[in-house]
């Protein structure tokens, strides 16, 4: 099965080999049609701290770092 990839922003890079990436997406609101905005924040592991805070960056889902971490950082977008 192939493994998720999503894209958003660094709100957060205080812990150690942690950053927290915001990911919002445009869904359709299930009675009156409208587009509305979700977002959800992952914790995902940068190995070398090198993400810092405002960046883009794009993470793929893991096995099991941490209890909070599953996700770990492929890229830095832009």
């Amino acid at each position: 099965m192939p493994k998720r990839v999503l894209q958003g922003t660094v709100v957060s890079d205080k812990g150690d080999k942690t950053i927290v990436v915001l990911i919002e997406r445009k869904v359709a609101h299930p009675v009156y049609g409208k587009i509305i905005r979700r977002s959800k924040k992952y914790h995902a592991h940068d190995e070398g701290n090198a993400i810092k805070a405002g960046d883009t960056v794009r993470i793929e889902e893991c096995a099991p770092i941490s209890k909070l971490k599953t996700w770990k950082v492929l890229e830095k977008v832009g």
